[in-house]
């Protein structure tokens, strides 16, 4: 098994960046933990923290961000697929199957791993991908619910809206503890470039 390269680069348009992104997707390293963080977001759907009636913080979030940190853009959109598509086969009542939310995921991966995978995180990064995964959430969320259920889309957008608002700061907060915990694990494993020394700075 190869080590991880280490690159870190500034925006992910760069030929450089992507070859090294299909290298992360092949490598086996990144497929085990990759199935790992599958794992760990389908037990930690079983959890969730209430703030207010209505309104609870959940995990998974997290195992997603970590996996497209390590596994890449293209790793992180075959995970989604695998999670969204085990998560609804062992969480089923019975309704049938929407792509609709496997899209959102892919979605949300791709833009963690765009801000994550093979960069120097900052403070202003996590907030940036947490602050897009969660407009994502708030207009696709919407559309997928307006086009399931009897509301109209501005309802759902709303009440999304206003959700999405009041966690993006606690989750920013999860994410910066969780990355400031394990980027030096990951380091001294050599799946991730070594970019962290001390504190996550803030730009």
């Amino acid at each position: 098994m190869r080590k991880t390269s280490q690159t870190l680069y500034k925006t992910p348009f760069s030929p450089a960046y992507w070859k090294d992104a299909g290298a992360s997707f092949r490598d086996l390293r990144g497929m085990v933990f990759a199935a790992l963080m599958v794992a760990a977001c389908i037990i930690l759907s079983k959890f969730s923290l209430p703030v207010t009636d209505g309104l609870k913080i959940t995990f998974g979030f997290m195992a997603r961000a970590l996996c497209a940190l390590v596994y890449g853009p293209i790793g992180a959109v075959a995970f989604a697929v695998v999670e969204d598509t085990l998560s609804f086969i062992l969480s089923s009542s019975g309704a049938p199957y929407f792509p609709g939310y496997m899209l959102t995921t892919a979605l949300g991966c791709l833009i963690y791993a765009l801000f994550f995978y093979r960069a120097r995180i900052t403070v202003t990064r996590i907030f940036l991908a947490k602050l897009l995964t969660n407009l994502m959430n708030v207009f696709l969320g919407s559309l997928w619910s307006a086009i399931l259920y009897s509301k109209g889309y501005l309802y759902y957008m709303s009440t999304s809206a206003v959700k999405n608002s009041l966690l993006l700061i606690p989750q920013t907060l999860m994410l910066l503890v969780l990355f400031q915990a394990l980027l030096p694990i990951a380091q001294q494993m050599h799946i991730i470039p070594r970019q962290v020394e001390g504190r996550i700075k803030f730009i």
